[in-house]
């Protein structure tokens, strides 16, 4: 009956090893990109996931989209193809490094 133990301690370990450092991270990512996209307003500057400028103009709960102004013109995009660590770079100030 030890030996069963035993011979499943590696696989627990494993397991748990494998959630903390792959699992848990990625559902807090997950669940900050969440946040990210439901705090999203009317005039910011943004970056799309696929390397799209522009503004957001419109905000539509219903189906959680909103619409970017850009310099072609307004597109309709899902709140989730929006890049939360580009946009972040794009609308934190510039500090002067001397």
């Amino acid at each position: 009956m030890g030996e069963g133990i035993g011979s499943l301690l590696p696989f627990a370990l494993m397991f748990v090893v494998i959630y903390f450092f792959m699992i848990a991270p990625q559902m807090k990512r997950a669940k900050k990109e969440k946040k990210f996209a439901a705090g999203l307003k009317k005039g910011d500057k943004i970056i799309t996931k696929s390397g799209l400028h522009g503004k957001i103009t419109e905000l539509n709960d219903k189906d959680n989209s909103c619409v970017i102004e850009t310099l072609a013109g307004k597109l309709k995009f899902d709140r989730s193809a929006i890049s939360m660590e580009m946009s972040s770079k794009l609308n934190t100030p510039a500090t002067n490094t001397k």
